[in-house]
Formats: C-alpha cells, structure tokens, sequence
C-alpha cells in the first residue's frame, strides 16, 4: 500500500490539470487512467478562447494544432462570421483531435511529477461515508483527498452518487472524422437548423470544426428537450448533415467509425468527505453548445487550490465555488434549453440571433463559452435577465421535466 496526498481517477482534462496543479503546489499525487496517454474520446475537439487561456496558464503548448480566428453560425439561409473578440480571454481557438490533447494535457502532469497508474480501473476506497484513497486491481493507494474525473455516468462517480439529477436536460452527439478540402479553414462552423427525424427543428446544432491536415471534425448533437427525442436516430442525423455541408467543405470519407456520446448537464451530489468530481463528471456541460474542455480544465484547477489549501474543507470550498461562479449560468441555460425545445421558438429566437451584428456577437459569446463570472459582457448579463424572467416559470417547466422524464 502507498500513501500520497492527493489521488485523481481519471487523467482527461480535468483530472491532468488537477494532477498538475496539485503537483507543483508540493503535494504527492497519484494519477490512474484506465487506458493508456493519448487514448481518444468522443468529442467536437474545439479548443475555445477560454480553453486556449486554461492551457496557457496550465503550461501547455498548443502551437502545433490548428488555428482558429473565430465562428462562423448557420441558421437556415443565413450565415455570419465573427473573429473572436479581444477580451478577457486571448482572440484565438484551437482544434485538436481529442488523443493528442488529451496526450499533451497528461504529459504536463508527468512532467509535474505526478505518477501515472495506465491501464487502471480505479475506483474510490470508502470508510464509512468518507473516501481513503482508491484501489486499482492489487494496487491500493491511501491519500488525503481523491477527485473523480473519470467522466460522466462512470462508475467511481456513480458509487459516490454524482448522478445526472434525472429531470434535468442531457445531450446526444455524435462526431466523425472526414476528409476535407477545406480542412486548413480558420472558423469553426456552427448550423443551428438541424432537422430531427420528423423533419422538424430540433434543439441542437451541426458542426464542422477544420483540424488541418486533411482532416475535419463533423458532427451534431440534441438536447433531451426535443419533441420525439427517443425517436432520434444519430446516426441518421450525420448523414443528412454531411449531405447538406458536403460540397461547401469538399468532404471524403469518413476515416473511422463515427462514436457518440451522452452529456449529462446537471449532477448532484459533487463533493463529500475526502472528495469531490470535476469536469464532466460533475455536469460541467454548456447545454447551448455541449462544451466542456474550458470548463473541465477550470474545474480541475479549481479542486487543486481547495485541496491544497486545506484538504478538510476542500469539499466545502470548492463546491461553493461551483456554487457562485458556474450554477447561475447553466441554470439559465437549462431552463433555456427547455424553452428551445419548441420547434416554433426556437425558428423564432434564431431569427433574431442572427438578423444584427449586434446580436450575432451575443450569439458568439454563448458559443464560445466566453461568458464567465468575472466578465459576464453584455451576453452573461442579457442570460442573467432573461434566466430570471424564466425562473418565474420553474414550476410549469419542472411538471413538463418530470413528465418527460416518466416517457424517457
């Protein structure tokens, strides 16, 4: 048996930026990943300003990957591009296919000092209601504090009861890499006019984010929110939108499989005695754009400070952080994501998103996961009063939540 201070289950994001912190603020830290570094995942691999700002103060060199200027939104006929602002975050994104990021973001923690545990399937050690340390096979490590970032709906998550709170909206998406002529383009690009399986809008969106190389990120995703969402078909879904976006961006082939994946938006219970979950297994999830890299990277960074700060209230501390700087803003966003559930609405709101420019760069704000709680911009405070307008109506949206989730 080892002792050390700090165990992470789960080296993504999440748990490669806490390992890394952790580690260089003194603390011994175990690292267990059950694949190996460079594994892949299923994701859009959109790397936002907020994200690029994460890895800059993270150590992370992303200079290789490929550079993008800014977005570019669909909605029916209309399109609008729009340069990331020079802000509070630094005017450039990335893409980067999500095995050499996640490789990257684990070398910074090795690199740290950290030790890593691969192919490990680790899961928390409990005593009573408080977590020890964590067991992987023959291999049981004791530490001060243990943080899960082992990804949404995974099994150490799960035993400590960070579950989705069933209500609540998730998404599906489904992503494929494709050849492309296009694939050295500087805008990510967005549809908001995805068309479900009845041929209606849905509330989601199509993208195509340019990796360089040849290669293209293609994909969409939906919100639970969406009349005759069990009748969703993803696989279907990509098809159409490749068809549609096949001749602007000179798409091939698929080079693999497309994979998919769930994301859950809303996670109760993220800390206790001895832990707490970050990233995606702490619903930390854009519902208007299923983000999450940014978030994942604070979240880890977030953990680490409370931790080394004082490990006993570390639980307390770092959830009340959650609390005040990220719930506002996705309650706003879940209770929109309801609202846009409905077809009519929805064709409505995107009318308007895009008619200015003024309005487009509200729209950017959102997708880009620029709005945060020390510079929420004319976007996080326009959210803030129509969340508030919206709040009014909790009690007619939480009957159409929990009757919806009686037929899923």
């Amino acid at each position: 048996m080892t002792n050390v201070d700090l165990a992470v289950i789960g080296a993504g994001p999440a748990g490669s930026a806490a390992a890394t912190w952790a580690a260089r603020g003194g603390a011994s830290v175990a690292l267990f990943e059950k694949a190996t570094q460079g594994r892949d995942k299923s994701c859009g691999d959109g790397l936002t300003p907020r994200a690029v700002a994460e890895l800059e103060r993270l150590g992370v060199d992303i200079s290789d990957f490929h550079r993008i200027d800014g977005l570019r939104v669909q909605a029916g006929r209309a399109e609008r591009e729009v340069l990331w602002p020079d802000g509070a975050f630094p005017p450039v994104g990335a893409v980067a296919p999500r095995a050499q990021f996640d490789a990257r973001v684990m070398q910074c923690a090795i690199d740290a000092g950290v030790a890593i545990h691969d192919r490990s399937t680790a899961e928390p050690i409990l005593e009573g209601d408080r977590v020890v340390g964590v067991r992987a096979g023959d291999v049981e490590v004791r530490a001060k504090f243990v943080i899960i970032a082992s990804g949404a709906g995974s099994a150490p998550a799960k035993l400590l009861g960070a579950n989705r709170i069933p209500e609540s909206p998730f998404g599906l998406a489904i992503r494929g890499y494709a050849t492309s002529t296009k694939a050295d383009d500087r805008y990510m690009e967005a549809c908001l006019t995805v068309k479900g399986p009845d041929g209606s809008l849905i509330p989601g969106y199509g993208w195509v984010f340019p990796a360089g190389n040849g290669i293209v990120n293609i994909g969409v995703g939906a919100l639970s929110t969406m009349r005759n969402f069990s009748d969703l078909n993803l696989n279907t879904m990509l098809e159409a939108y490749r068809a549609q976006v096949c001749d602007s961006w000179g798409l091939g082939e698929f080079t693999a499989r497309p994979r998919a994946w769930r994301l859950p938006m809303h996670v109760e219970h993220r800390g206790g005695p001895g832990w707490v979950v970050v990233g995606d297994a702490a619903g930390l999830v854009n519902p208007f754009n299923g983000e999450g890299i940014d978030y994942a990277l604070e979240s880890g960074r977030l953990a680490a400070e409370a931790f080394l700060s004082d490990a006993s209230t570390a639980p307390v501390v770092y959830q009340s952080v959650l609390a005040t700087e990220y719930d506002p803003f996705f309650a706003t966003a879940r209770r929109f994501a309801w609202v846009i559930g409905r077809p009519r609405l929805l064709r409505f709101l995107l009318g308007i998103a895009l008619s200015t420019k003024f309005t487009m760069k509200l729209v950017l704000d959102i997708m880009a996961n620029l709005v945060d709680h020390e510079h929420p911009g004319l976007a996080g405070r326009s959210l803030t009063i129509g969340g508030k307008v919206l709040s009014w109506f909790d009690p007619l949206l939480t009957r159409t939540k929990k009757s919806k989730s009686a037929k899923d």
